[in-house]
C-alpha cells in the first residue's frame, strides 16, 4: 500500500581518565553464523515473522519514528501488548542516531525490517534510469551504515511496489534489482554481518510470478536474499481457498528463497485477522515465513489499529487492536520445521512478453553500478543526507553501462569478519538468545560466510 515511486556487541566503554567519561550505549549482541535455507531460524528453531507495519504520520509526513525516543517507547509498549516480534519501518533519517529506539525494540524482543528509501531518495518508476545514480546509492548505503550496527535489524528492503499494475512500471525492475545487488555488495565490502536484502512487491496478478522469478534469477551476486509481497486478497469473511492463498502457496512451492508477506490485512468488510489461521499453519509454513499486518496507526486511509495525537503520549486503541492481539494469541507460530525446503536455488529469468518487457535489458542484463558509487565500497558512504536533503531523482552520476555477471561479488572487505558470500544470519536478540537467520547456499552448493 505505502509506496514511494520512489559483531559482537558494541559494549559500553569505560576508560580511566582524570575526569568522568560518558558511557557509550550498548548495542544488541551478534549472532553466530548459521546456514540459510528457504526459511528463517533462531538457532535450531524456525522463525516466523509475526509483525506490523509502522510509520506514524504516513509517508507524506516523512517522519522517522525511530529517531524520537518518546514516540518509539510509547509505541513499543503497544507492540508488546499485541505480541508482535517484528516491525517494518518505511522511511528513516539516515543522519540521525537510532540507538535508544533500537535498544527499546531489542529489549522488547522485536526485530526491524527496514526500507532504505524515502520520497526524495528512491527509484522513480516513471524514469528509473536517471534516478539510479551515485547520489541515490550514497543515501542507501548511509542507511545501511546506520542500521547494520544494530543486531536486531532483521532485513532491508531495496524497494516497495516500484513495479505495480501500470504496464510501464516493469521497466524499473532492472534498476531495483541493481540496487539490491549493490546493497548486498556494500554490506559485504564494508565487512558487516550479512543482513538479508530483498524486495517488497505489489500483489499484481499479471506480473506477480514474473517479478518473483526476476529477483531470484541470474548470477549469485544478482539474486535477492528473500522475496516479500503485499497481499490484500483475503477479505473477511474468507478462507484459505476462497482468498486464493492456497493457489499462491502452490505457485511459490519450490521457489528457492524465503518468502513472507510485507503487508497484509484487507479492510473491505472489516477485519477479523483470520488470515493468521492459515499463515501460522502447516498449510503455508512450507513456503511462507509469516508476515507483517498493515498497519499500526490510522493515517486517513482506513487502515491502522490505533489513533495517535502527534508526538504526544496519547494512544487510542481501536477495536481492531484487541482483535489482532487475540488472533496472534489464538494462532501461535507453527511448531517443528514447518515443512521447509532445506536447499535454495535460482530460477529461470522470466521471458519477455507483452506484460514483462524490460526493453534494452532483455531477460537478465542489469545496469552497472554508477562509477561514482564504487568508491563507497572501500571508503564508506559517509554522512547520510537525512530526510531534508536535496534528493537524488534528478541528480547526475547515473549508470553508463551494462554489468557483467558476477560484477557485484565482494572482492575485498573493510574488516575481517563476514566478508563475502550470500547472507549470513542477522542478529541475536538478547531477550530471545537468537542465534540467527540461516545464510543461503550457493548454486554450487558451497556455503560462503
Amino acid at each position: 500500500m505505502r509506496s514511494f515511486a520512489l559483531a559482537s556487541a558494541l559494549a559500553a566503554a569505560s576508560m580511566v581518565s582524570a575526569g568522568p567519561t560518558a558511557t557509550e550505549k550498548e548495542l544488541p549482541r551478534r549472532a553466530d553464523p548459521l546456514p540459510t535455507t528457504t526459511a528463517f531460524w533462531t538457532g535450531d528453531k524456525r522463525f516466523y515473522i509475526r509483525g506490523i507495519d509502522y510509520q506514524p504520520g504516513g509517508s507524506s509526513a516523512n517522519i522517522d519514528p525511530l529517531a524520537d525516543t518518546n514516540i518509539c517507547r510509547r509505541d513499543v509498549q503497544r507492540f508488546q501488548d499485541l505480541g508482535v516480534n517484528t516491525v517494518r519501518v518505511y522511511s528513516v533519517d539516515n543522519s540521525a542516531d537510532h540507538t535508544d529506539c533500537m535498544q527499546a525494540l531489542n529489549d522488547a524482543g522485536i526485530y526491524l525490517v527496514l526500507d532504505v528509501n524515502n520520497p526524495a531518495y528512491s527509484i522513480n518508476r516513471d524514469k528509473p534510469g536517471p534516478s539510479y545514480n551515485d547520489v541515490y546509492l550514497q543515501s542507501v548505503f548511509a542507511t545501511i551504515d546506520e542500521f547494520a550496527k544494530y543486531d536486531n535489524t532483521l532485513a532491508f528492503f531495496s524497494g516497495n511496489e516500484v513495479i505495480n499494475d501500470k504496464p510501464e512500471s516493469v521497466k524499473s525492475a532492472p534498476y531495483v534489482k541493481a540496487t539490491t545487488r549493490d546493497m548486498r555488495q556494500y554490506i559485504g565490502s564494508r565487512g558487516y554481518r550479512k543482513i538479508p536484502v530483498g524486495y517488497s512487491a505489489a500483489d499484481v496478478s499479471q506480473n506477480r510470478m514474473q517479478t518473483a522469478n526476476y529477483f531470484n534469477c541470474g548470477s549469485d551476486d544478482e539474486r535477492s536474499d528473500f522475496f516479500a509481497f503485499n497481499d490484500y486478497s483475503w477479505c473477511a469473511p474468507s478462507s484459505f481457498e476462497e482468498s486464493g492463498w492456497n493457489q499462491k502457496v502452490k505457485n511459490f512451492t519450490g521457489y528457492g528463497l524465503p518468502i513472507f508477506l510485507s503487508e497484509w490485512g484487507c479492510i473491505t468488510n472489516g477485519r477479523d485477522f483470520e488470515e493468521l489461521s492459515a499463515l501460522m499453519s502447516n498449510r503455508m509454513s512450507s513456503v511462507y515465513s509469516g508476515g507483517l499486518m498493515y498497519e499500526y496507526s490510522r493515517e486517513g486511509n482506513g487502515f491502522g489499529i490505533v489513533e495517535l495525537s502527534g508526538n504526544s503520549n496519547s494512544v487510542k486503541e481501536d477495536p481492531d487492536f484487541q482483535k489482532l492481539a487475540s488472533a496472534l494469541s489464538k494462532y501461535p507460530a507453527p511448531t517443528g520445521d514447518g515443512g521447509f525446503t532445506s536447499t535454495t536455488s535460482a530460477v529461470a529469468c522470466p521471458t519477455i512478453d507483452d506484460i514483462w518487457d524490460l526493453e534494452e535489458w532483455g531477460t537478465s542484463a542489469l545496469p552497472a553500478i554508477p562509477e561514482g558509487a564504487m568508491k563507497y565500497m572501500t571508503d564508506g558512504a559517509g554522512a547520510g543526507p537525512g530526510l531534508k536533503g536535496d534528493g537524488s531523482q534528478d541528480a547526475s552520476g547515473t549508470s553508463t553501462g551494462t554489468a557483467a555477471p558476477g560484477s557485484g561479488s565482494v572482492t575485498a572487505t573493510a574488516s575481517d569478519h563476514n566478508g563475502s558470500g550470500r547472507p549470513a544470519p542477522p542478529m541475536d536478540l538478547s531477550v530471545f538468545f537468537v542465534t540467527g537467520i540461516v545464510a543461503v547456499f550457493t548454486l554450487a552448493g558451497t556455503l560462503l560466510l
